[in-house]
């Protein structure tokens, strides 16, 4: 019988949560965006090793309105998005069937929605690039698209792929590269200035559904695809460097641990979040989830989060 991780801390909410992200920047990091039915809510959490106690503030909704009925798949913070200045700024894309909606708040009575049109289809995922200067975007309708968002905002670039847009990332210390990953299972990393592919890898498994950066070594990926957790070196792209299978299903996202020296995985498999140790086949955590909604750790601390519901729950994680 497999043992099941109790979480540590639970954030309680009154309807259920259909997607969130936790804000990488140093000036927010405990700074969380939850997607509910019609609008966004912005929490502040407070974990024990900082504040000595578990809890959390209700900060802002921002409503989203009524005009689609497809839920917010995908969650970006913009890396001008700060607690420590005066007046605050948050900056936060939404994607929204096949809209992004991007808000900006000072957490008090500034707010403003700016609209981005032009997918045809529903956007997977997006993301913050070039050091917040363009807005990154990938969809089911076989595009990865580049945003300007000053002024009305526009399509500034947009790369074709052979599959559906599943994954798009940030470079951890390059802010002109992204990550781009295919249903298909082809995995590309993008020079955003020179507008060239720099190096493409394929997975043995499809479909991918999920793809990231190692922060601790900039030089491995890995993916989600087929059951098989696949990672690469990129100094020896041709051939994965560990297929790790851990369930017979494809599964939905995978995260590497931010701060960690050795690199640590966290997935989602159906409903049961797994987080393993690179090298290992042990899981470091098992839990079982209700619903999907979504995966994040916090930046600092070593804590994995995962949606169950109305629930956003939060695991302390036991690593090097």
């Amino acid at each position: 019988m497999r043992a099941v991780t109790e979480p540590d801390h639970t954030i309680q909410l009154n309807e259920a949560i259909h997607c969130y992200e936790i804000c990488t920047n140093d000036f927010a990091y405990n700074l969380i965006a939850v997607a509910l039915k019609k609008h966004l809510c912005l929490i502040l959490v407070g974990l024990p090793e900082e504040s000595g106690e578990f809890g959390y503030t209700h900060l802002q909704d921002l409503d989203m309105g009524d005009k689609d009925q497809r839920c917010v798949s995908a969650l970006a913070f913009s890396p001008d998005t700060s607690l420590n200045c005066t007046p605050n700024n948050v900056t936060i894309c939404a994607a929204h069937g096949n809209q992004l909606n991007i808000f900006r708040t000072d957490l008090g009575q500034f707010n403003t929605v700016q609209l981005l049109l032009g997918h045809g289809d529903y956007v997977n995922d997006v993301s913050w690039v070039c050091e917040g200067e363009l807005l990154a975007s990938v969809s089911d309708d076989f595009t990865c698209r580049f945003w300007t968002t000053t002024g009305a905002g526009e399509n500034v670039i947009t790369f074709g792929l052979s599959s559906a847009g599943m994954s798009i990332k940030s470079h951890p210390e390059d802010p002109n590269k992204v990550l781009v990953a295919e249903k298909k299972g082809i995995i590309h990393l993008y020079n955003v200035r020179s507008k060239q592919t720099v190096i493409s890898v394929e997975s043995p498994k499809f479909p991918l559904m999920s793809a990231d950066w190692a922060h601790s070594n900039r030089l491995f990926i890995t993916s989600l695809a087929g059951g098989d957790v696949i990672t690469w070196d990129l100094n020896r792209p041709f051939v994965p460097a560990d297929v790790k299978q851990v369930h017979e299903d494809c599964g939905r996202v995978v995260r590497f641990a931010p701060g960690s020296s050795e690199m640590v995985i966290a997935m989602i498999i159906g409903l049961t979040l797994k987080v393993f140790a690179a090298k290992s086949t042990v899981p470091l955590l098992e839990a079982s989830l209700k619903t999907f909604g979504g995966m994040a750790w916090h930046q600092r601390l070593p804590y994995i989060s995962a949606v169950s519901d109305r629930k956003l729950l939060f695991w302390k994680v036991q690593m090097k």
